[in-house]
């Protein structure tokens, strides 16, 4: 795995995409002498249980260190119920002592848009967690989408997460895309990412909006319709990249909603069955392809499903 940066100070475009790094920064080569791992997947019976899986990471991860946790969010359905799950503990004392010592992360965001709209996952965050779950934690930290400085505050917010001394627990989804690929964050295929690579900025398509504001909306968010409006005037996504998704401590992945996003059952069977390749070149190309494989590269993973994304 690799170190967090430093200082944000790389930039690169890779056609309308802009990536964030440092210098020296991991090359194809290197990519090269990462190993490919299997998936080793669990299925579980619920959401619920997913949830509560998701909350065991978290005080296993907390037993194993005295210092605080840093921790990265995972938006829409996959975490939903972890987030239930904690904004009801935050009404008792029961785990006062785990939210004390907790650093959260937000790892993508729509931009430019109000932290308030409906449509960001700072609002469904809180709609979830509950107001009481904020008073208690360490600290929460969102990427600024309301800013004309977006790159600025990417890289503000990048060196808030190194300064943190690393992520423990990195949650992540699985987002479809076509021919059976997928995105890891919103790091999405085509988009030119490199193992180097800390954070991006990524135009927005048709398709990713329409698949951000249906993901949230069968997700029960709170919108209306002037939120939908401006979400869909969004024009760039803010992700974490690469390079800091290999450098997490911990990978948990969780994918729950096959049967309202049934396009995740290709992309997850393609995630396990693809042969990555060894040549470095060859390589960086399927990556770019299918991001999801990204996943594949991390010796610290655990992936967590329900049995409707194994149906056919």
């Amino acid at each position: 795995m690799f170190a967090t940066i430093q200082q944000a100070e790389k930039r690169r475009a890779a056609g309308g995409n802009i990536w964030l790094g440092r210098p020296g920064s991991v090359d194809t080569k290197a990519l090269g002498d990462l190993e490919p791992r299997k998936l080793a997947y669990e299925v579980l019976d619920c959401e619920d249980s997913v949830g509560k899986a998701m909350l065991e990471e978290i005080e296993t991860a907390a037993g194993a260190t005295p210092s605080d946790l840093v921790i990265v969010l995972l938006g829409g359905r996959g975490a939903q119920a972890l987030h239930q799950r904690l904004g009801q503990l935050a009404l008792t004392e029961e785990k006062d002592h785990l939210l004390r010592r907790l650093n959260l992360f937000t790892q993508d965001a729509l931009a430019q848009m109000r932290a308030t709209n409906g449509f960001s996952f700072v609002r469904d965050f809180e709609r979830l967690l509950g107001p009481v779950f904020f008073e208690k934690i360490k600290s929460f930290t969102s990427m600024r989408t309301d800013s004309e400085d977006l790159e600025g505050e990417l890289i503000r917010y990048l060196e808030k997460l190194e300064s943190m001394g690393g992520i423990d627990i990195f949650f992540l989804g699985l987002g479809p895309e076509a021919n059976g690929a997928s995105h890891l964050a919103y790091i999405k295929p085509g988009s030119g990412a490199r193992a180097g690579d800390q954070a991006g900025m990524i135009p927005i398509s048709a398709s990713i909006l329409e698949h951000h504001i249906a993901k949230f909306k069968a997700g029960g968010s709170l919108t209306s319709d002037a939120d939908e409006a401006e979400c869909r005037t969004a024009t760039h996504i803010l992700t974490l990249g690469p390079a800091t998704i290999l450098a997490a401590r911990r990978i948990v992945q969780s994918i729950v909603d096959a049967s309202t996003a049934p396009a995740k059952r290709e992309s997850f069977r393609r995630l396990l069955e693809t042969e990555i390749a060894d040549d470095p070149e060859e390589r960086a190309a399927q990556l770019d392809e299918n991001p999801g494989l990204w996943v594949r590269l991390h010796s610290n993973v655990r992936s967590l499903i329900l049995p409707d994304v194994l149906s056919a």
